[in-house]
């Protein structure tokens, strides 16, 4: 059973990632995954990526086992090389080949698996007479009303009163002394 995953368009060059592709075709699923792990090269985290990927997909669409698979086949093609220009003397210009890669990974299981059909249990049928008497329970009680706090006493969880009136003359003056003076005046001389 072949299982595949696809990584197009990566922004590395395809002579780069093949080093990482040698490294690791052939090798079996896990141990695949622990040399891509702790290899410094960096074409070896988006790999490890498909590998991943490629896995879920063997345990999702197939049933199998992660124990059970090896990576038969990597290519590394070629994708579209982006081009770029580099300033050089006497005003020309030289190309720049921003090159991209695509990955394709082939895994096969090492024994035959049989795919398993996946039971679904059927919902149970209830008669409307048994789920009558299941609702059935205790009366609710009813929810004693808070009393309503009168004009003299303040409400619960309303803020504290404020060290000052409220009107705006009173406000501007409480925060007019938290400028402590002619501090506007300090700073807008000038130093020779």
């Amino acid at each position: 059973m072949k299982i595949t995953a696809k990584l197009n368009h990566l922004r590395m060059s395809p002579r780069k990632v093949r080093l990482v592709a040698d490294l690791v075709r052939g090798m079996d699923a896990k141990k695949a995954e622990t040399q891509l792990k702790f290899l410094t090269k960096r074409a070896a985290r988006p790999f490890l990526k498909l590998l991943n990927s490629a896995v879920a997909n063997a345990s999702h669409n197939f049933d199998v086992e992660k124990d059970n698979l090896f990576i038969s086949e990597i290519q590394v093609n070629e994708g579209p090389t982006l081009k770029r220009w580099r300033a050089r003397a006497m005003g020309r210009a030289a190309p720049i080949m921003k090159r991209t890669s695509h990955i394709n990974l082939v895994l096969e299981t090492k024994k035959e698996v049989k795919k398993k059909k996946k039971k679904i249990p059927k919902p149970e049928v209830v008669k409307l007479e048994d789920a009558k008497e299941i609702k059935k329970g205790p009366p609710s009680e009813k929810v004693k009303e808070k009393p309503q706090p009168t004009a003299d006493q303040p409400r619960a969880g309303t803020p504290p009163t404020r060290p000052y009136p409220t009107t705006s003359k009173s406000k501007k003056k409480f925060w007019s002394r938290q400028t402590f003076g002619n501090v506007k005046k300090m700073f807008r001389r000038k130093s020779f």
